[in-house]
């Protein structure tokens, strides 16, 4: 049954729509909406089709995998290509996207049509839509909300036989952890354990090394144990904040856990291989971006009640932090069918439309949809997506973004996965790279 909500918003769509599609003599097109190849972006697919039916305009889909996608965006962006007319980029991108004006700057088109910022999910906004951040310049409209949390085998948790077990090892109830250590303390507990005759596992957490897997694994833990990127009264100053002390104990936490709890073979792991690692039973609990939780619930081996959603943990002084995910789309500046494609995204930011995307499996980031009574309620996981995009943190979004990235990919990988230095020497190294990136912007 509709909430009542979405009742009150289908008629006020559809004169929404009426005026987009009436008297605004664009020509029919054929727009290509460029993005990752997964899951979310076949539920555009279906969703897309009645942009089709209404406007008259055909769309076209470029999905790339996740390992290849920034590379791919990324040089079709530079090039100037007219590949994409619509491009739904990663967070990080903004920056670049914008300074380097690669995308179409919305502000005039949200004023002329009554799209507010203020409608979305605050995060959102500031994460996928402005730059600079903190500031009303608006580059993409907030198309996927997602976050990194994790799912666990709450089937397994609920076996009296291990609760009894772990509340004698450890003096408390086997339960959905508050802190890091507690998640540790579960790795640990069903690593190498022999259940229905199979051995499992205890964690499954992004290690990658070519993209920025491990660098959105790591900095999903170290939010939460006090890591900044820079002083916040003096912006690019980094010392002391990047490497703090409480910095290289969760990079040294992130490497232990890596150490003692993770499946053979789990060097080079990033969502699909733990997607893969969580439905073929082997491991307790697996860290991954929100988007899996829909396939999870599906699933016919681990969904429904066999799984459970928690948000990310605290650290050891209480902060709770997550990384964020998700993605804008945006106009394309290099497009020569702007028009056509700034229709996509005002039919795409109508209520009743973004209500159908999150019943799709796509996780709107507008807040009549995700504030609405019945959400929390309305997927097993919805309340965990809720509490876990009110914590959320970013990466750098700046135009040097690539080259901030690829510093931190190898400096995490070498220490956590290589074994190569200690946390203390990969944190000072970081800082010695990110300097060189903004000494060379002239930011510093």
């Amino acid at each position: 049954m509709k909430s009542a909500f979405l009742k009150s918003t289908v008629a006020a769509g559809a004169l929404v729509w009426s005026s987009l599609s009436g008297a605004t003599a664009v020509k029919a097109e054929e727009l290509t909406l460029c993005w990752a190849a997964w899951d979310p972006a076949n539920a555009l697919v279906e969703l897309s089709k009645d942009f089709e039916a209404k406007s008259g305009h055909k769309m076209k889909f470029e999905f790339v995998p996740w390992p290849n996608f920034a590379d791919r965006m990324l040089n079709e962006l530079n090039s100037g290509g007219k590949l994409c007319d619509l491009m739904i980029g990663d967070s990080q991108w903004i920056g670049g996207a914008a300074e380097n004006g690669q995308y179409v700057k919305l502000n005039d088109f949200f004023d002329k049509e009554g799209i507010k910022m203020e409608n979305f999910i605050p995060a959102t906004v500031v994460g996928y839509a402005e730059w600079p951040k903190n500031s009303p310049n608006y580059w993409a409209l907030p198309a996927f909300g997602d976050v990194v949390g994790w799912t666990y085998r709450k089937d397994w948790f609920a076996r009296p036989e291990l609760q009894d077990e772990f509340k004698k090892k450890y003096g408390r109830d086997l339960a959905v952890p508050k802190t890091f250590a507690e998640l540790k303390d579960i790795a640990e507990f069903f690593q190498g354990r022999n259940i229905d005759g199979k051995t499992v596992y205890g964690a499954a957490i992004y290690t990658e090394r070519g993209s920025e897997g491990i660098t959105m694994g790591a900095m999903d833990v170290l939010y939460s144990f006090g890591f900044e990127y820079q002083n916040p009264d003096k912006p690019y100053d980094m010392e002391g904040f990047v490497n703090s002390p409480q910095t290289i104990a969760g990079l040294e936490y992130y490497k232990a856990l890596y150490d003692c709890c993770t499946p053979p073979g789990h060097s080079d792991a990033y969502m699909s291989e733990n997607i893969d690692a969580y439905k073929s039973g082997q491991v307790a609990l697996q860290m991954n971006f929100a988007f899996i939780w829909p396939g999870i619930n599906a699933d016919p081996n681990v969904g429904g009640d066999k799984s459970g959603y928690f948000p990310n943990p605290a650290g050891p002084d209480g902060k709770q932090f997550a990384q964020l995910g998700g993605q804008g789309i945006s106009v394309v500046a290099a497009s020569a069918k702007q028009d056509a494609a700034l229709q996509y995204i005002k039919w795409f930011a109508q209520p009743e439309i973004q209500q159908k995307w999150w019943s799709l499996g796509g996780y709107s980031a507008l807040r009549s949809v995700v504030e609405d009574p019945g959400f929390a309620t309305s997927q097993p996981y919805a309340q965990t997506f809720l509490d876990s995009m009110a914590i959320v943190k970013d990466f750098w979004a700046e135009p040097s973004y690539a080259s901030l990235l690829q510093a931190t990919q190898k400096r995490f990988h070498d220490y956590v996965v290589a074994g190569q230095g200690t946390a203390k020497e990969a944190l000072d190294g970081l800082v010695k790279d990110w300097t060189e990136v903004f000494e060379d912007e002239g930011k510093i």
